[in-house]
């Protein structure tokens, strides 16, 4: 389909307008959450009101609450003093950054013969209230996680803690079945007849699993510590470009290799390789022989593995609805052009200039180039020599929701040539096997356009500059209008130049006057 029509958007569709500025939604512009789990205890302060909100602080204790509960029934000694000292801790961090705080407690405390004493003692040294949830709620919880990293999305989420384990199914945004089980690796170090034992125990569960939940066969979203440990091994095995967790993609096959991977190397030689705690490495191959049997059960079409949890669950149970139907992507990136830009909107109409390059795109590729046309300028003040190098990064390793690792990839591709003609000598070397010889051209084609477009800051109300693609003739319009022409300059026109190169086109530019 031709583009030749000057775009007009002003409402963003189909992405709608900016929510952030609600008076209802900056409410929740910093949320504290205490998670108080089986093996940790973690806070997280989330900052700003966009949808993919940002991890303002982010602390972990390896507490190991759970450890020798099913012997003794009750917690750790050990880990229950220093989990009192890290909320301690904690309560006072947050009354510092003006932030009131919501405390959660898992399968440990909620089993534990002392967890009420626990968190009673909580409440008397720091004031805390700890809410103690069952595992179905737990599971709701992270499933609820999961959504908000993937908006509308269906599959079985798979939450495996230090002490138990919870699946729950999503469906067109919403939580369906819940079940909680005592697969969590804490558990398992206790069962007696070694490794036949466990895989006896786990074989027996599951199939009480499959007969709650019945035929899954969608997507496995893998939530937890231990499953994102096993990820970043199979990263290591793989050899695997891009060390970002969240949205890594894993199959059956994947989860085979790496299982024999993990038994075939020695544990401390592999943790130090891939950067994984002692008390985290320790849980590791009691997980993988329940990710083995769950995948075994289940037969996923994919595995997704969720840096989203119970913590981000908890922020989405506050968030209105008219705020989780957004895009967390779009949200995100719009709220930090108009925190970090110099000209915040450029971006929305940047968008309608570049759009008609990508006419008849799909709208996962639109929102892309929506995406890259609100970052375009937010790293501006970063050294001139290192700024695509600065945006390449930003892209491809910040907190972003609803993105795959080669959107990623896409995205910070196209921003590093908002700034650089030339990817040669840049990290984006290291992954471009993640991209197909397509998407590389069209991210080249967006960046170099975002480049050019950024020289033509104008009014909103001004009619300025617009394209006219024809891409079955390979012909680009640039039109001016007699106001923009003089922007035209000889920077300008190397930059046209330079896009009209990388669109393999032939290139005309008219100024069009007030006759016309």
């Amino acid at each position: 389909m031709d583009g030749t029509t000057e775009p007009t958007n002003p409402d963003w569709e189909p992405f709608g307008r900016p929510l952030f500025a609600d008076p209802d939604i900056r409410a929740l512009s910093r949320v504290g959450v205490v998670d108080i789990g089986s093996n940790s205890v973690r806070l997280v302060v989330f900052d700003g009101a966009a949808r993919s909100p940002a991890y303002f602080y982010n602390e972990k204790i390896m507490c190991a609450l759970g450890k020798g509960l099913g012997e003794t029934g009750k917690l750790n000694p050990e880990g229950r003093a220093r989990a009192l000292k890290a909320i301690h801790r904690f309560q006072l961090l947050a009354r510092g950054m003006g932030t009131e705080l919501s405390a959660v407690a898992t399968a440990a405390v909620r089993s534990a013969e002392d967890g009420a004493d626990f968190c009673a003692e909580v409440k008397r040294e720091t004031g805390l209230d700890i809410y103690v949830i069952d595992g179905e709620e737990e599971a709701r919880l992270s499933a609820q996680g999961v959504l908000l990293g993937w908006p509308g999305s269906y599959g079985l989420v798979c939450d495996i803690g230090g002490s138990s384990m919870e699946l729950a199914e999503i469906s067109g945004g919403q939580v369906g079945r819940r079940v909680t089980s005592d697969l969590g690796p804490l558990k398992l170090i206790d069962i007696k007849g070694g490794k036949k034992g466990r895989e006896a125990v786990i074989k027996e569960t599951m199939k009480k699993l499959e007969a709650v939940m019945g035929s899954q066969r969608d997507r496995l979203f893998l939530v937890g510590g231990s499953w994102r440990a096993i990820a970043r091994i199979d990263m290591e095995r793989r050899n695997y470009p891009l060390h970002v967790l969240h949205e890594y993609r894993m199959d059956a096959s994947a989860v085979r290799d790496t299982a024999k991977f993990i038994a075939q190397h020695d544990l401390e030689e592999l943790r130090q390789r891939v950067g994984i705690s002692d008390a985290r490495m320790s849980l590791v191959p009691y997980a993988a022989e329940v990710l083995r049997r769950l995948v075994q059960t289940f037969r996923p079409k994919d595995i997704a593995i969720s840096s989203y949890g119970i913590r981000e669950g908890m922020l989405f149970e506050q968030m209105p609805q008219k705020l989780r139907d957004r895009d967390p992507l779009i949200e995100a990136c719009r709220h930090a052009e108009a925190k970090d830009a110099r000209l915040p909107g450029y971006g929305k109409r940047l968008f309608q200039f570049v759009e008609p390059l990508f006419a008849g795109a799909r709208p996962a590729k639109l929102r892309l180039v929506k995406a890259a046309c609100l970052l375009h300028d937010v790293s501006w003040r970063a050294h001139p020599d290192y700024r695509a190098e600065t945006v390449f990064d930003n892209a491809t390793r910040a907190n972003l929701g609803g993105l795959k690792h080669e959107e990623r990839v896409f995205l910070g591709l196209a921003l590093l040539h908002r700034y650089r003609n030339k990817r040669e000598g840049t990290r984006f070397e290291a992954m471009a096997s993640i991209l197909s010889d397509a998407e590389i051209q069209d991210a080249e084609v967006l960046g170099k356009a975002l480049r050019f477009g950024a020289m033509l800051w104008m009014s909103e109300k001004t009619r300025g500059a617009w394209f006219e693609w024809r891409p079955r003739k390979r012909q680009l319009t640039l039109r001016l209008s007699e106001e923009a022409a003089p922007l035209y300059g000889e920077v300008a026109e190397a930059r046209f130049q330079s896009l009209v190169k990388s669109l393999g086109a032939e290139a005309e530019v008219k100024v069009v006057t007030s006759a016309d």
